[in-house]
């Protein structure tokens, strides 16, 4: 089946799944397996210090693969970046923009803190700008300064939280009344049956985050999968991690871990989501070779 969205038209991907940004593990051959299975991998700036270090990763990622790739920029909110001696703020970040851009790159996504400065730029060069964020508000926001999607996490995930954050439902629904321009989901989503309730909701792709960090490409210790794979996601310490609305920056993975019961490759996976997707659809009905939001 051909799967047709306003964010494989944007970027050129066979499906429409992206790699959710990474600390740590973000690097190109975890990204180079996303992007070869058909998503779009992404390579997490966060990760690196040296602009040659940078630099070496694209090349790295270059000799991986042909597909499209893109590169995030998590930016640190104030109250975070005060509590650490080199904070990642968008100045910061600008060297390694002028890499990329300068490697070809087409792809950026912006995170975790508003990047007006850094999407500027991306789009003076021509190139595709998706911003993540927790709420509408913000999506709004990102929308108005030029930005051609935005990712809206749900409380349902992890990394930085939101006091006003509302569930991927309540997110997915109401973006796609409020916002003319594509929407990406993430939070939660871990199977096919999450995967094509985003994009009935009206997302026009969906990012996956916790649900491809037991895959074999991902570098996290084997002893960290093995707690995804046994995390009971309604222990009730976990489940007040996860639906605490506070801003915060625990290790801790998201409601999509109750998803994962193997460890699989990425291409496993992203065949797993597709095929099982298919399967959904036929079983409604959907007679066709093509699954078209445009």
């Amino acid at each position: 089946m051909i799967w047709k969205t306003k964010i494989t038209e944007l970027t050129a991907i066979k499906y429409p799944i992206i790699m959710g940004a990474f600390a740590g593990v973000g690097r190109a051959e975890f990204a180079a397996a996303f992007s070869n299975a058909g998503g779009l991998g992404i390579i997490t700036a966060l990760n690196f210090f040296k602009n040659s270090d940078f630099q070496k990763e694209i090349e790295k990622m270059n000799a991986l693969t042909d597909k499209p790739y893109g590169i995030n920029f998590s930016i640190m909110p104030p109250m975070m970046a005060k509590r650490v001696p080199k904070p990642k703020t968008e100045e910061s970040y600008i060297n390694f923009l002028n890499i990329a851009l300068n490697a070809g790159i087409k792809i950026f996504t912006t995170s975790a803190y508003q990047a007006p400065r850094i999407g500027k730029i991306i789009k003076e060069a021509g190139c595709i700008w998706f911003h993540k964020c927790t709420t509408l508000k913000h999506a709004i926001s990102a929308e108005s300064l030029g930005a051609d999607a935005v990712t809206l996490v749900g409380v349902e995930g992890t990394g930085f939280k939101n006091p006003l954050q509302n569930t991927t439902l309540v997110n997915i629904t109401m973006g796609k009344r409020l916002l003319k321009i594509p929407i990406i989901a993430a939070g939660g989503i871990g199977d096919a049956r999450g995967y094509l309730a985003a994009l009935a909701m009206g997302a026009e792709a969906v990012c996956f985050g916790t649900a491809v960090m037991a895959t074999k490409e991902c570098k996290v210790p084997q002893s960290y999968k093995r707690k995804l794979m046994n995390q009971d996601i309604f222990d009730e310490e976990y489940y007040k991690q996860i639906f605490h609305h506070q801003l915060k920056d625990k290790s801790i993975w998201s409601m999509a871990a109750g998803h994962i019961d193997e460890i699989i490759t990425v291409k496993d996976f992203i065949e797993k989501i597709v095929d099982n997707s298919e399967l959904i659809l036929k079983a409604w009905g959907f007679k066709g070779e093509k699954f078209n939001t445009l």
